[in-house]
């Protein structure tokens, strides 16, 4: 028996072949667990037949487990490759969608080939995957692919064992595949087949906006060297200034606007093929309102054969943004998208291959020397995490994330299943999502959770979902959930000094927390520092609202003085008398002012003061700017700050960083050293606590340069040094974290 990622990788034709080759006997076959072979010959040929199942499987499998049995011989005549079982716990991996390999590429340009120009080529090493397939085994009937039936000569590749296409489940041809409309805002049917790809293109070209249905859902495309179209995608879309991110025809353009890497190159030509963050180069054909005040672009390569039909004709750079309002799900059906996109689009390229769960581009980032997910989606989702405890193989758990950046996670066995990227459940839209993947989920793994994990924050619509919930709750706190999600993902058992640092997590105390150290181990945590703590004038606006973060700032330091001691800072500046006089009210008066520890609006309260942003147009925007700031400068000059007990006081740096203010030192230079002083913070704690490893987790840790200049000063002094990988340091990681917690849950003999 074969556990891991087994199923849609061309596995049971390998096992095949090589039994062949070695004149063995027998069958494979697919079951929900997982692959069974039985093989019958000679021990010599036998044992060779073992070890090359792990060294010559196909490129995308990954073997969790083989457990082999030595049996007596049955008497097989030949080896065959047998119908799929449906029955048992279904705990086979599912693999992500993987972009097109080189020979369907090659295919779709020969003019001499069957497959020439047809956008939904694929075989036994690319195309969908987890967006096509319906249920365990991974079969054809059991994916959208049922409704085409197979022509003559796909079904001979199909049946073929020397061929790449052997049981290559979503096989499909011009002749018996899906196929291209390209439909009106109206619906209407303007062309088919490769003439709508063609006129899409012209379209795009001419400046018009169009939703594509891809793989997981649909793209806004439309020219990316247009302001003038980049301009009206953001007004019709409602998005003022979040970055757009980008599809290129060629890894060539990408090198000649941006600075890549080896690793980063690696990344963009992955079979993941995800978002890249890569910086831009001085002078880019790229219209300034795709990445407003961004010197990074975040770039992909085409990854289907639509994608890269589609800019093999177009030969220039292209916005490829979720197929969505804002705060709301991707769309993945075509008659959803003619509903939800007719205000956005002006034309859309359609197909009949349904997608049976929408799934966005994940983006990913070069930090440390290894790739840091920001968003795991499509190519990593939902590849599972293999977590250690004595109590996996008794619970089913299922844990439903946080409030921003959603995911969700199911533990079957000792295998933690992690959903693609849902989003923030601000809409109803957003919402229903999250509960039609918890029960896409609990139907593919035939999974009854018989606990359920939730974060700690009672106004979080996942919390409210879970307690609505049968099973029995555990709830979670956010920053420990964040720590145990790292402690996961890197395989640590023992004690270890969390570092979690984000925007907003719902402390034990009931205020704010965001500014954390705990020294945790699995089964329970101790907060022993965190950053001083101001007030939130406004509560949840001062999200928006950078300035907000630096008057609650400005109020802890210099109190009802602050009019006078501040009024020619930026943020007060910022500020209307009637706005000003009633926020200090809520100040003095404790209203609607939470008290919060939190490092996010710490940064925000840096970017504001310096004048950076004091409104913003997206989470974490004023965060980001500020990093940004940083540019080139290198300097290790830092600000004082007081270790205090459990308490990290940044007051001397914000008295000395307003001096540098007013002395009209670089934002820069402020910037950088307003970083170095965090990173000092981090070691002077370190060096209190004594755990030997440090994990680095939280929103905060997707900062390039906060991160790896954490770990080099943490290894300097001598520490151990975790941070993320495959798993988003942000929100989108807390569903980890908390099935780590709940698995090791022991409830009280009270019930």
């Amino acid at each position: 028996m074969l556990y891991g990622a087994v199923q849609g990788v061309g596995f049971r034709p390998f096992v095949y072949r090589l039994a062949t080759e070695l004149k063995l006997t027998g069958w494979v076959l697919n079951s929900a667990q997982g692959v069974f072979i039985e093989v019958e010959g000679a021990k010599e040929q036998l044992e060779e037949f073992l070890r090359r199942l792990e060294r010559d499987k196909p490129p995308r499998a990954f073997l969790q487990s083989l457990e082999a049995s030595w049996l007596d011989p049955v008497g097989y005549p030949a080896f065959e490759i047998r119908h799929s079982e449906e029955s048992g716990q279904k705990t086979a991996f599912i693999l992500p969608d993987i972009a097109t390999c080189p020979e369907c590429l090659r295919e779709i340009f020969d003019p001499t080939d069957r497959r020439y120009r047809y956008p939904f080529t694929n075989c036994t090493h690319c195309g969908p995957r987890f967006s096509i397939i319906e249920a365990l085994p991974y079969d054809r009937p059991n994916t959208t692919m049922k409704k085409f039936p197979m022509c003559s000569d796909c079904q001979a590749e199909y049946q073929d064992p020397t061929h790449r296409r052997f049981h290559a489940q979503p096989n499909a041809c011009p002749t018996c595949g899906p196929h291209l409309e390209l439909w009106d805002s109206k619906g209407n049917v303007l062309a088919q087949h490769d003439n709508a790809l063609r006129q899409t293109a012209e379209a795009i070209r001419t400046g018009q906006i169009v939703a594509v249905k891809g793989l997981g859902g649909f793209h806004l495309i439309c020219d990316a060297r247009n302001d003038d179209a980049v301009q009206e995608l953001r007004r019709r879309k409602h998005r003022e200034e979040k970055p757009f991110a980008l599809l290129y025809p060629s890894l060539e353009l990408v090198r000649a606007h941006c600075e890549v890497s080896a690793l980063e190159e690696r990344l963009l030509t992955s079979p993941e093929a995800p978002i890249v963050l890569l910086r831009r180069r001085k002078s880019v054909q790229i219209a300034s309102s795709v990445a407003p005040h961004n010197p990074y672009l975040g770039i992909m390569l085409p990854y289907t054969p639509l994608h890269h039909l589609l800019m093999k004709e177009l030969g220039f750079p292209v916005v490829a943004t979720s197929g969505n309002l804002s705060d709301e799900p991707i769309c993945t059906d075509e008659h959803e998208a003619l509903e939800r996109l007719n205000k956005i689009a002006d034309l859309f390229l359609v197909h009949n291959r349904p997608i049976a769960r929408h799934v966005d581009d994940s983006i990913v980032r070069i930090v440390g020397g290894r790739e840091l997910v920001m968003r795991r989606a499509r190519g990593f989702a939902p590849l599972p995490i293999r977590i250690k405890t004595e109590d996996s193989q008794s619970k089913t758990v299922l844990a439903v994330g946080a409030h921003l950046k959603n995911t969700i996670a199911l533990a079957v066995g000792s295998n933690v299943f992690l959903s693609q990227h849902i989003g923030d459940l601000e809409t109803a839209e957003a919402f229903g999502a999250f509960q039609r993947v918890i029960q896409d989920f609990e139907r593919l793994y035939d999974a009854q959770p018989s606990v359920i994990a939730h974060d700690l924050h009672p106004d979080y619509l996942s919390t409210q979902y879970a307690q609505g919930r049968k099973p029995r709750t555990v709830g979670v706190q956010h920053h420990y959930a964040h720590v145990l999600a790292c402690m996961a993902e890197n395989e640590l058992d023992s004690s270890v000094l969390g570092v979690s640092w984000d925007g907003t997590g719902y402390g034990l105390d009931g205020t704010i927390w965001g500014g954390e150290f705990l020294r945790a181990t699995r089964e329970s945590f101790t907060r022993v520092a965190h950053l001083r703590t101001f007030r939130l004038p406004g509560g949840e606006r001062a999200i928006q609202e950078p300035r907000r973060s630096a008057l609650g700032v400005l109020y802890e330091l210099f109190g009802d003085a602050l009019t006078d001691e501040c009024a020619d800072l930026a943020p007060i500046q910022s500020f209307s008398q009637n706005e000003l006089k009633l926020l200090l009210a809520m100040l003095q008066k404790n209203l609607n002012s939470p008290v919060t520890s939190s490092a996010g609006r710490l940064f925000d309260a840096v970017a504001s003061l310096v004048g950076l942003r004091q409104i913003g147009r997206f989470e974490g925007q004023a965060a980001m700017e500020l990093e940004f700031a940083l540019g080139s400068i290198e300097t290790d000059e830092t600000y004082e700050f007081d270790l205090l007990q459990e308490l990290l006081d940044w007051e001397a740096m914000l008295r000395s960083l307003i001096g540098d203010v007013r002395a009209g030192v670089a934002v820069g230079k402020i910037a950088a050293k307003f970083h170095n002083t965090l990173v000092e913070m981090i070691v002077a704690v370190a060096r209190r606590v004594g755990e030997e490893r440090v994990v680095l987790t939280g929103g905060c840790f997707q900062n390039k340069y906060l991160t790896e200049r954490a770990i080099a000063r943490l290894r300097e002094a001598g520490f151990r040094v975790y941070w993320h990988q495959r798993v988003p340091p942000n929100d989108g990681g807390i569903a980890l974290g908390q099935i780590v917690k709940a698995l090791i849950f022991r409830p009280s003999s009270g019930g």
